[in-house]
C-alpha cells in the first residue's frame, strides 16, 4: 500500500505539475526526497513518543529498525517538508508554488495509505458497538471487540480532503494557498479521527488529547499562519 500511494500521489502531482509550469520529470526527480523525509522524520516521531514504552534499553542500531514499532503520520509530514525545501532550494525552484503542486497528492497518498494500517491491524480505534464496527481476527488486541474503523474514517476523510484540494487548485489565487489549505484540513480531519482512536497507551494521553492532536493544534496554527503571510505577500505584489 505504501508504494501504491507513493506512486498515485506522484502521478497525480504530475499532472498538476504542468499547469504550474514543472515538468514531469522535476515532479518525480522530488519523489525520492518527499520519501526519505517522510520515512526518516516519520520514524524519528514515532521513536520519541514511544520511547519509554518500546525503546529504552534497545542498543541504538535497533531503534531504527521498523519491526521495533512503526512510524508516525505527522512526523513524516514534517520530514517530507523539510525535504522539498533542500529539494526547491537546490534546483532553484519557487516553493509555494511545487508545495501547492504536491498538497493534494499528500491527502491521496493517505487514503492508500490508511487503507494499508487497516490491513495491519494497526490505528485501531476504542471499542465501538454501533452497525459499522470491525471486528479484527483472534490474536489482535481488541479480539473480540468491535471497533471504530477509524482506518476507514481516515481514509475516506482523506478521499474528500484531496477531491477538495485538487478542486481548489484549478482556482487558486496565490501559491501556497494549497498547501496551507492542506495543513488546515488535515489537521481538523486528523483530530476528528483521533477522538475515536484506542490504541494509545494511557502515558501517552494528556488532558484527555492524543499526541496526533497535539501535532495537529500546531499544523493548524501553521496552516493559518501561512495562509495570512501568503495573502498579505498577494497583496503586496498586486500593489
Amino acid at each position: 500500500m505504501v508504494a501504491l500511494a507513493f506512486l498515485a500521489g506522484l502521478w497525480t502531482a504530475s499532472l498538476r505539475g504542468r499547469r504550474s509550469g514543472f515538468s514531469p520529470e522535476t515532479i518525480f526527480d522530488l519523489g525520492p526526497w518527499l520519501l526519505i523525509g517522510a520515512l526518516l522524520g516519520a520514524r524519528i516521531f514515532y521513536v520519541v513518543e514511544y520511547w519509554g514504552d518500546s525503546f529504552a534499553g534497545l542498543p541504538w542500531w535497533e531503534v531504527f529498525m521498523i519491526q521495533h514499532g512503526g512510524l508516525v503520520y505527522y512526523g513524516g509530514l514534517v520530514g517530507a517538508a523539510g525535504a522539498g525545501i533542500i529539494f526547491a532550494r537546490r534546483r532553484g525552484l519557487p516553493l509555494w508554488k511545487l508545495a501547492d503542486v504536491v498538497a493534494p497528492s499528500i491527502a491521496l497518498g493517505s487514503v492508500f495509505g490508511r487503507i494499508g494500517c487497516l490491513l495491519n491491524g494497526c490505528c485501531y480505534g476504542r471499542v465501538c458497538t454501533e452497525p459499522w464496527a470491525i471486528h479484527f481476527p483472534a490474536g489482535h488486541e481488541t479480539y473480540p471487540d468491535g471497533v471504530h474503523p477509524t482506518e476507514i474514517y481516515d481514509s475516506l476523510l482523506n478521499l474528500v480532503l484531496y477531491l477538495v484540494l485538487a478542486g481548489l487548485f484549478r482556482r487558486k489565487k496565490f501559491d501556497g494557498q494549497i498547501f496551507a489549505c492542506y495543513l488546515l484540513g488535515y489537521a481538523v480531519t486528523r483530530s476528528i479521527v483521533e477522538s475515536f482512536r484506542g490504541d494509545y497507551p494511557p502515558a501517552n494521553l494528556h488532558f484527555g488529547l492524543t499526541p496526533a492532536q497535539f501535532m495537529g493544534i500546531g499544523i493548524f496554527a501553521t496552516g493559518a499562519i501561512l495562509y495570512a503571510v501568503r495573502v498579505r505577500a498577494q497583496k503586496k505584489n498586486v500593489s
